[in-house]
């Protein structure tokens, strides 16, 4: 005795038949896609686990603002403002094609003083972190 399956149609969009929505996230975005961890200033290799709870932490805090809000932010604690060259020890990333990649290079701060500064840049609402600077070694006329 066989019985006979009966067929159903389903959408091919997906397999349960319901169709997706894409939602377009709302805030600022992190990417490490250009993440130098291997620079000999900006290594966090050694760093507690405090710091990389305190990056965890203000990375979901700002998460919550858009690109625009986080740059007119005044707040002394996030001091978010963009990297001048020339006031560094560096003189660029060092990115393939940064010129065409890289906007304006940004820094905001992890904490009051304690814990670094993060650096990047914007494409959009997303920050690509390229330093993580625990130091304070990118400006060190500031130490």
């Amino acid at each position: 005795m066989s019985k006979k399956i009966k067929k159903i149609k389903v959408s091919k969009s997906s397999t349960s038949g319901i169709e997706s929505v894409k939602l377009k996230p709302q805030g600022i975005s992190f990417s490490f896609k250009y993440y130098q961890d291997d620079h000999e200033k900006f290594s966090c290799i050694e760093k507690a686990s405090t710091y990389w709870l305190t990056l965890i932490d203000r990375l979901k805090a700002l998460s919550g603002l858009s690109n625009r809000e986080l740059l007119m932010n005044r707040s002394s604690s996030l001091r978010c403002h963009p990297i001048k060259w020339e006031d560094t020890s560096e003189n660029w990333f060092g990115l393939p094609n940064e010129e065409q990649l890289v906007d304006t290079p940004y820094q905001f701060s992890l904490s009051s003083n304690e814990h670094g500064r993060v650096h990047g840049f914007f494409i959009d609402e997303i920050f690509y972190i390229v330093w993580l600077d625990p130091d304070h070694l990118l400006y060190p006329a500031r130490n």
